[in-house]
């Protein structure tokens, strides 16, 4: 095996942890198929990409941090030739977001198979899979510095290698490691030779398996599909390990639970072009915008998103209210992520550096801004504060998801519980709370979609959804050892 190397704080928007992408298609050129489907996932995760490409004999990795299109280049796609090929695009819930954390992880197996694993998602049995990784001397200690990387991808790929022994295939492996992993993941795989794939029992990350004309893609959004030109064949479903080779797709199931589809992925964290469970995100998003239009309505002159993510609820919140759309807010298609820091004079412009208001569509108006979240609180205090210096008469902000009072432990970065803007002390989802929110921000009036129509939205069983950062109910359980967790724990029982 070979490893190639090069050589902004969070924002106060919810990430997810990574985009995964995987394509099996001999004759095809496969580094470059994973890098146009890692471009269209570019916006699950902005800290690293890499892609692993197998030609029967070997596994070569490249892989950097920073975004797709600053850690690849036509030399260095050229250089990776094969058959299968494996990509990630990452931002991080466990490990730092140094290079040795950026994926795909690669280790050689007892046998002497190489193996090349990327992960989305976020285990909430980590402490345990890292004990027995340590036991077996397959990772250091913890507190052990310089000695590779301290992600929960880093521990399975561990784990999963050390199991291929003697005559023992990496689909052994997967088969015996699988069911005792707990949490949230959607695992891409290979030897070099077989593209595998595997999704958490309960389904709460996306993932979707494609068709090519000489070949198969799997991904985590069907918009990655789309952009390599393959047809959509159908959802992985939960629970399942597909093995990709020349004898065609082989499919087995490893475990049997209640579905959680995670909710925020309609909401958010999805591109929407992406087509999740049968439903259309973008129109999941029209819908939250037309039933939100009826919460708490007011007389505003103009509904305004804020791009691009609140673009889809605003349309369906002008289309019901039958108050004129209008784009008063221009996005900086080309800033994405930057290494370099401003001063603290360009720092106090805030938001400019992404978002800039048309003073001519905004001034003197009333405004209905919609957004598709609140978190933090900070984005929309000074997103008001700039409206209000545009002119805007009046700013009534829209909320297109309820109140997120609750952290996420299935591979979303919340804020723990008490930098979140919903547990500010005056209770949950009520006029107080709400009230409280309103003046926070800045904002002359506020309301969020119910939860209730959040979910009717996306035209799936509330029981196939996991919404715990909305209702505080886990169904994946809290990981033991985290301070978060046990403060969740508290919460629930009523303890503040």
């Amino acid at each position: 095996m070979q490893t190639l190397s090069t050589q902004e704080t969070h924002e106060d928007i919810p990430h997810d942890e990574c985009g995964v992408f995987g394509v099996w298609a001999p004759g095809e050129d496969v580094s470059k198929l994973a890098y146009f489907g890692l471009f269209a996932l570019q916006h699950r995760g902005q800290e690293g990409a890499g892609i692993a490409v197998g030609d029967h004999e070997k596994i070569v990795v490249f892989k950097d941090t920073g975004l797709v299109s600053q850690v690849f280049d036509e030399s260095i796609l050229d250089a990776l030739q094969g058959d299968v090929a494996v990509g990630h695009t990452r931002y991080s819930t466990t490990g730092g977001d140094s290079w040795e954390n950026v994926q795909p992880m690669f280790r050689t197996s007892p046998n002497g198979t190489d193996v090349a694993l990327a992960h989305n998602g976020n285990l909430t049995n980590y402490q345990d899979l890292q004990a027995r990784a340590i036991e077996r001397k397959l990772i250091p200690p913890q507190g052990v510095e310089g000695q590779g990387s301290s992600s929960d991808t880093a521990v399975v790929s561990a784990l999963l290698t050390d199991a291929i022994r003697d005559d023992s295939s990496l689909l052994d492996a997967a088969r015996t490691l699988l069911p005792t992993i707990e949490g949230a993941f959607c695992f891409m795989f290979t030897d070099g030779h077989t593209l595998y794939a595997a999704r958490d029992p309960h389904g709460v990350r996306p993932l979707s398996l494609g068709r090519l004309e000489r070949g198969w893609v799997i991904a985590s959004e069907t918009c990655a599909l789309d952009i390599v030109g393959a047809t959509y064949v159908r959802d992985v479903e939960p629970g399942e390990l597909i093995a990709i080779d020349e004898t065609g797709v082989h499919i087995e199931r490893f475990a049997e639970t209640p579905k959680a589809h995670c909710v925020f992925e309609y909401v958010y964290l999805a591109r929407p072009d992406s087509v999740i469970a049968s439903r259309s995100v973008h129109a999941t998003r029209i819908e939250i915008g037309k039933r939100l239009s009826h919460v708490d309505p007011v007389e505003g002159e103009l509904v305004m998103p804020v791009p691009e993510s609140g673009t889809p609820a605003a349309i369906g919140y002008a289309e019901e209210s039958g108050i004129p759309f209008k784009q008063g807010l221009m996005k900086n298609a080309y800033v994405g992520r930057t290494f370099i820091q401003p001063s603290d004079t360009l720092r106090q412009l805030g938001l400019r550096l992404k978002l800039n208001p048309v003073r001519e569509i905004i001034e003197g108006k009333r405004l209905i801004v919609v957004d598709d979240s609140i978190v933090r609180g900070n984005t929309q205090r000074k997103l008001i504060k700039m409206l209000r210096e545009a002119g805007a008469a009046e700013v009534h902000v829209r909320i297109a998801s309820p109140p997120v009072k609750w952290p996420c432990f299935y591979g979303i970065d919340f804020a723990s519980p008490g930098e979140l803007i919903a547990n500010n002390g005056s209770g949950f989802d009520d006029e107080a709370a709400r009230d409280s929110i309103r003046t926070m921000i800045g904002a002359d009036s506020l309301a969020f979609v119910s939860t209730d129509d959040m979910i009717a939205s996306t035209r799936q069983p509330a029981d196939n959804l996991c919404t715990a950062c909305f209702t505080g109910s886990y169904p994946l359980g809290l990981p033991e050892g985290n301070p978060n967790a046990e403060l969740v724990r508290r919460m629930q029982k009523g303890e503040h």
